[in-house]
């Protein structure tokens, strides 16, 4: 195959193509590229595995080499019965692991292609000679793995930072010495290249545009003439948190004025959800900073009973991660991807003298801009304030390192699945290389401050993000997790451990979905 314009011809083209992936802007990279004269393939991930890729490595059990972007609901192997129970689907596949990875096969067809469905040359030697192929447990050193050769890769994979711990002259230095405000200035910057990057090449069908432009002029457009020429090619996942204001906040600067930029807020509590309060709270906020651009706040309504049919689906979408917070997270995710919902009107848009729209919408933005990575690079989580009371400064670097180093296996490749399941591309500006150095420079202390006190410290830099945006009321918002904001935490709690209460006391978050634990 040919990846990014690159043949696959010479060993290092395929190192080429996969680094090429971080210039591009658009978070992408999790693919194969074949080698016909060496009989090499090559596969793998971005630095910090933003795209969903899976292998099944071959075993007794199916001697095949698979690589897939989701699980399928079924599995099955010649001469095998199918399996579909999720038990089966957890075990049989993994995520592939971030950087680049090669395998050379035995031997090619005749015209010099890629022989299909070739185990790996060492399990063929290992049938010859034994006759048996060898398990996947124990294929250690199987695939070679290829080291980056961009440097700025490199550096934030180290993910070390040379200010963690704050002396008397340090911080007399950072204060007196430039701007208070410059660490957020710094990465307000990283952020809007990281957004221009992620939507610049987001363009409106020119007829559309016409069109959009000649109601947005008409003086006497009214809000269902605007509503009938809406045009949508961006939406940011919605919380109206500190994270998700600043994505769309930005966005407003670079996605064409005419168009409209969709808000999606999912809740399994109505306009009673803590996620759905703030939603509603922040599109106000932006009505007002931004007024001259139309936004959409769609409101996605749902309740677990309306979902028991596609339980099996979503359980592939989310595999090979198993526990219910992994199903509360996919679901919540999946269904604000959809973008059917209903549409909020805002006071400002209700003194036109409409009624309220009743009927279902769909958003057709075909690219999302979602937060991940802010709580990991600045310290949003529970565990981080819990961390520093342990240990200081030190222990929670030390956390938020580990945090940063497994984003790839326990958010990012089920995120992904989930999202891209409704044919929609995630973006994620916070990952953005650039935007991940800029955190690293900075001080700990600029980023995260678990001395001051909680809407405050956590997230710091982000907060003064906000407000050099004018989003002074998100700017104070507490972090709140999509599971618990979006109220589908309370409701699998109910459903599957009888009560909160009991669910907290049996670690619910953490536990293996039942479906994944029969076998």
């Amino acid at each position: 195959m040919c990846m990014f314009g690159f043949e696959p011809a010479p060993p290092d083209s395929a190192r080429i193509a996969f680094s090429a992936a971080r210039t591009l802007g658009s978070d992408l990279l999790a693919d194969f590229v074949t080698q016909a004269v060496s009989r090499t393939l090559w596969f793998g991930r971005d630095a910090i595995g933003r795209r969903s890729l899976l292998i099944h490595k071959p075993s007794s059990e199916d001697p095949r080499l698979l690589l897939t972007s989701v699980a399928p609901e079924r599995t099955k192997h010649e001469g095998q019965e199918a399996h579909d129970d999720a038990a089966h689907m957890s075990s049989y596949w993994d995520d592939v692991t971030c950087g680049i990875h090669s395998i050379t096969f035995k031997s090619t067809l005749k015209d010099g292609s890629m022989k299909q469905n070739l185990t790996p040359a060492s399990c063929l030697r290992d049938e010859q000679e034994t006759g048996t192929v060898k398990p996947a447990e124990h294929l250690e050193g199987w695939a070679r793995v290829h080291d980056w050769h961009d440097p700025l890769l490199k550096s934030l994979l180290a993910w070390e930072r040379a200010l963690v711990t704050p002396t008397e002259e340090l911080t007399r230095y950072h204060l007196t010495g430039s701007d208070q405000e410059s660490p957020a200035k710094r990465i307000l910057e990283a952020l809007c290249r990281a957004v221009k990057r992620r939507t610049e090449s987001i363009r409106i069908p020119k007829k559309c545009k016409e069109l959009l432009h000649s109601v947005n002029s008409r003086a006497s457009s009214t809000l269902a003439d605007v509503r009938n020429e809406q045009f949508s090619p961006l939406a940011v996942l919605f919380s109206g948190g500190v994270d998700s204001m600043i994505l769309a906040a930005i966005a407003d600067q670079f996605v064409d004025p005419d168009a409209t930029i969709d808000l999606l807020n999912v809740s399994f509590e109505g306009d009673f959800a803590p996620d759905r309060v703030t939603a509603i709270s922040g599109l106000s906020e932006l009505e007002e900073r931004f007024p001259l651009r139309r936004w959409r706040l769609i409101k996605i309504d749902a309740k677990l009973s309306d979902l028991s049919s596609q339980r099996g689906h979503l359980l592939s979408l989310i595999c090979p991660s198993n526990t219910y917070m992994d199903i509360n997270i996919g679901t919540a995710l999946w269904l604000a991807a959809s973008g059917v919902g209903y549409v909020h009107e805002s006071p400002s848009q209700r003194c036109q003298g409409q009624e309220s729209e009743t009927k279902p919408v769909q958003s057709e933005a075909r690219v999302l801009l979602v937060g991940s990575g802010a709580d990991e690079q600045c310290g949003g989580y529970g565990r981080h304030r819990t961390k520093f009371k342990q240990g200081g400064w030190v222990m929670l670097d030390a956390e938020m390192r580990l945090d940063f180093n497994r984003i790839w296996k326990r958010n990012l490749g089920r995120d992904d699945r989930c999202l891209s399941d409704h044919g929609k591309e995630a973006r994620f500006p916070f990952l953005d290389e650039d935007v991940v150095a800029a955190l690293l420079n900075l001080p700990l202390w600029d980023v995260v401050n678990m001395e001051e006190p909680a809407g405050c410290g956590e997230k710091k830099v982000l907060r003064q993000v906000a407000r050099l945006l004018g989003l002074k009321s998100a700017s104070s918002l507490p972090k709140r997790a999509i599971q618990f904001g979006s109220r589908i935490a309370r409701e699998s709690n109910r459903k599957d451990f009888g009560s909160n209460r009991a669910a907290n006391l049996a670690n619910a978050g953490t536990v293996v979905l039942k479906e994944f634990a029969s076998s």
